[in-house]
């Protein structure tokens, strides 16, 4: 069971704050990776950066993990999502907790959960995970179920952190063309326009999943040798890529359709079955390469081309990935550590940039980011109950 910690949240003075300026949000995620639960606390009014604060790292263990697993394309009635969904909560009121306890303290929490299965155009999206249960817990206003709304109005709804993306563009002062690459599981991509004032207006973000990215790497290393992932990207760095296995890979349906467009973590089913033969090293290379050519590939669709491409999520520590990336993009690529954000908390803080979005009723996606028909404000709002 969840235990609640002894720090309350009135609604009034959350209302009143909102109203005032910038409040410290607290977001977490646990991605399509399966390593566990990054939480980061930053300063915004929904619009504008104002700072960050500390953060936190949760990781599954491995029994965990593969009770997560087990959970992967299953939908809310299956039997092993329970299981699940305890893991996911628990170990989030973890890092949650360490955080509250922090100054400053958080008056707002963005919840995402854990994704399970994602088809936007049939059975819709599951993000397992009771945000009430954890405002309940935490005494804490929480925002969650962030892509429901989204995809009941014809959108993808994913990926979401784009107008994070465009805030962090004006954070850091650019001024032209960039994309936001993250590395997780699936590969994503964010086109931002920092000259377009509003992340919801026209020209100011494309955006859309560029295909597998960790989790074929993933897989493969827990298959055949019994461990969470390539290290660095050591192994990989040692095989050679498979080309015309590449090529094949390329050919896959997804890559022909317009964005903004997005996956979920097992769409590309017949990926191991490409690298059956080939050895650890190899199929590891060969895998690393494909996620950079669907990059590559993405990139096309870019409105203009980006001055630099800076690199988010765990793949970049990847360093055989990140070298793929080099040699097959023309434009600078960068590990976004080199302009002072968090390359590893970016997703958790953009899920606390958005609870305050939501609170405020504000958008978090458009057109142009998930496929809406127009701008949507997603996410629900849960508040404590009295006893």
């Amino acid at each position: 069971m969840l235990k609640a910690i002894d720090k309350t949240r009135a609604d009034g003075a959350l209302r009143a704050r909102l109203q005032q300026g910038p409040v410290w949000a607290l977001g977490c995620m646990s991605g399509t990776s399966l390593d566990g639960v990054d939480a980061a606390l930053i300063e915004t009014d929904g619009d504008v950066i104002v700072g960050f604060g500390p953060t936190v790292f949760r990781p599954f263990s491995a029994a965990q993990r593969k009770t997560l697993r087990r959970a992967l394309g299953k939908w809310q009635d299956a039997p092993e999502i329970p299981a699940a969904a305890q893991i996911v909560e628990t170990v989030h009121h973890a890092a949650i907790a360490e955080l509250m306890q922090t100054d400053p303290a958080p008056e707002l929490l963005g919840f995402h959960g854990q994704t399970f299965a994602h088809d936007p155009r049939g059975r819709g999206t599951h993000q397992a995970g009771d945000g009430q249960a954890l405002s309940q817990a935490l005494n804490l206003p929480v925002v969650w179920d962030f892509r429901s709304a989204d995809v009941g109005l014809g959108g993808e709804g994913a990926p979401l952190a784009p107008f994070f993306h465009h805030a962090c563009a004006r954070f850091i002062g650019a001024d032209a063309p960039l994309v936001f690459l993250n590395l997780g599981g699936v590969g994503n991509v964010t086109w931002v326009d920092p000259r377009v004032a509003r992340p919801d207006a026209d020209g100011a973000c494309l955006a859309f999943d560029t295909g597998p990215a960790n989790a074929p790497l993933d897989d493969l290393m827990q298959a055949r040798r019994d461990a969470a992932r390539d290290e660095g990207g050591k192994l990989a760095a040692s095989g050679v890529a498979d080309d015309a296995m590449v090529d094949r890979f390329l050919t896959h349906p997804y890559f022909h359709r317009i964005p903004p467009k997005s996956l979920d973590r097992d769409d590309f089913p017949d990926l191991p079955g490409l690298v059956s033969d080939l050895s650890d090293a190899d199929a590891l290379r060969s895998l690393t390469a494909c996620a950079a050519a669907a990059v590559a590939r993405g990139l096309e669709h870019c409105p203009s081309p980006p001055t630099q491409v800076l690199v988010t999520g765990g793949g970049r520590h990847n360093q055989a990935l990140m070298g793929e990336l080099r040699a097959r993009l023309s434009v600078p690529v960068r590990d976004i550590d080199a302009t002072g954000l968090n390359g590893d908390m970016l997703e958790a803080q953009a899920f606390a940039y958005l609870a305050v979005r939501v609170a405020r009723g504000m958008t978090t996606s458009a057109p142009g980011t998930t496929g809406v028909a127009a701008p949507v404000g997603g996410g629900q709002v849960s508040t404590p109950k009295a006893p």
